[in-house]
């Protein structure tokens, strides 16, 4: 699985905010590696830079001196509808006459087919789902509001358009003066917004960003998390927030998944701390799946933290027994099973004197394809460890993600084709245990009601475009 992107935002009178985005966009890093973008207004000219590769490979000091404005939006990708390619690297940008907007997209919208239909496009007209968004906003733009830049044309049309989507969407878009921050209704990918204070300037500006640490980064200020189903718009006036869609479909679920994996250990989200919450999980999977073993070891970064929960709460010593080369990027992205193997002995390195002649507790996040899980279980065999169990901090992982998560098919989901008594053998473990759904939302502080679960239940939110079967177990022999 792979997770969509990171959007960053500044409006800030008499600064120039190029800068500043950079830094945003380089501390949400970790949501998209594919490509980086920037687009900067001036007032009256928005211009845009972006290409494939990290924040730091994209821009650099000439490149960002060159981006002059106060107002800029900022984006970080990972592909999940489209091709990894500079065509769809964001901001997605439309031009009217002198007027025109840019737009940054995390999640996945769920009913690109009828939208296309609805408005009489050709099927896979728009490369990309955010690209679709795009060209549904430029078609929409009133008549008479392509004649500056001073207009309100692209709030009609987002007043138009957001009603019309389905799945998750957190925006962020800015036209010349004006920048935009949207939460689809169920608010699956976060979206904060915070203040930030300029010396000199008797009036704040004003920053929104996919995680909350992203702010501090910049100096700004948590101000709050955006709504499920909100428009923000900030000009020159402050902040103003609109409803434009039917209170009936505000039905709150942040994807459980931010705190499990995706978010960044110091991020904020529904008011709780990720690294906290992390630790809890750890702390209930000792109570529910306890193991006599000499040694809790987490795998870096996310399983690090509930590893720690896991030995203060069970008493066995917490230590380090995988090094993480940070170099290298995520590798459930890579496209064979041999890539990802590889990428895995590239990326972890055991500490053979911590783990050898050890039993050890191995925490980890979650299993996917399960082909991470098994090479780490081998590379602590191959380094002398006598047992290893393996405690996972979320439920089985058994159903795909419409919702901004490129998960594999199906069938290439391990729990969904073992029952977890015979994963623990395919894995070449001595044991297999996973945190239990309940245990899950008491650790990241709720029933789970405002939480979207649907890849550990099938219980999707909202209507999904692909029939998902029975579990598969006769795929595996």
């Amino acid at each position: 699985m792979r997770e969509a992107c990171g959007v960053f935002g500044v409006y800030a009178s008499n600064l120039e905010v190029a800068p500043l985005v950079f830094d945003g966009l380089f501390s949400l890093q970790h949501r998209g590696q594919e490509s980086a973008g920037m687009a900067v207004s001036d007032g009256e000219t928005i211009t845009v830079m972006k290409d494939m590769g990290l924040v730091t490979s994209v821009f650099n000091a000439r490149s960002l001196a060159s981006l002059q404005g106060f107002l800029g939006l900022g984006h970080v990708r990972y592909s999940t509808m489209g091709k990894s390619d500079w065509r769809n690297a964001q901001p997605v940008y439309r031009a009217f006459g002198e007027a025109g907007f840019a737009l940054g997209h995390n999640g996945n919208l769920t009913n690109v087919t009828e939208l296309e239909q609805a408005s009489g496009m050709l099927p896979g007209l728009a490369p990309s789902d955010s690209d679709l968004i795009g060209e549904l906003l430029a078609r929409a733009f009133p008549a008479d509001s392509i004649e500056g830049p001073n207009d309100a044309g692209l709030e009609a049309a987002l007043l138009e358009v957001l009603p019309r989507l389905e799945g998750a969407f957190s925006l962020g878009l800015i036209d010349a003066t004006h920048l935009y921050a949207v939460r689809d209704p169920h608010g699956f990918r976060p979206l904060c917004l915070g203040r930030l204070e300029i010396s000199g300037n008797p009036e704040p500006g004003w920053v929104i960003a996919s995680e909350s640490p992203a702010l501090a980064t910049v100096g700004a200020t948590f101000e709050r998390e955006i709504d499920p189903g909100e428009l923000v718009i900030i000009d020159q006036l402050g902040v103003r927030s609109l409803r434009p869609f039917p209170e009936a479909r505000i039905a709150p679920r942040l994807c459980v998944f931010e705190f499990v994996y995706f978010a960044r250990p110091d991020a904020v989200l529904n008011g709780n701390e990720v690294h906290a919450a992390r630790r809890r999980m750890g702390d209930q999977l000792a109570v529910e799946a306890p193991a006599d073993a000499d040694l809790v070891i987490g795998v870096p970064d996310s399983g690090v933290p509930a590893a720690e929960g896991f030995a203060a709460r069970s008493g066995i010593p917490f230590g380090q027994g995988l090094v993480k080369n940070r170099y290298i990027g995520r590798t459930f992205i890579a496209p064979t099973a041999e890539a990802r193997a590889d990428g895995v002995r590239r990326k972890l390195n055991p500490l053979r004197e911590s783990v050898g002649g050890k039993r050890l507790v191995v925490i980890d996040d979650s299993i996917v394809r399960g082909t991470t899980t098994s090479q780490i279980v081998k590379l602590l065999r191959d380094a002398g460890a006598k047992e290893v169990h393996l405690r996972i901090s979320s439920p089985p992982f058994r159903w795909p993600c419409f919702y901004g998560i490129d998960t594999p098919h199906r069938e290439e989901l391990l729990a969904a084709i073992l029952d977890v008594d015979h994963i623990a053998g395919h894995l070449g473990a001595d044991s297999v245990a996973y945190l239990t759904l309940e245990g899950l939302f008491r650790a990241v502080g709720g029933s789970g009601a405002e939480l979207c679960s649907a890849c550990l239940t099938g219980d999707y939110p909202t209507a999904v475009p692909l029939e998902v079967g029975e579990p598969l177990a006769a795929l595996v022999r």
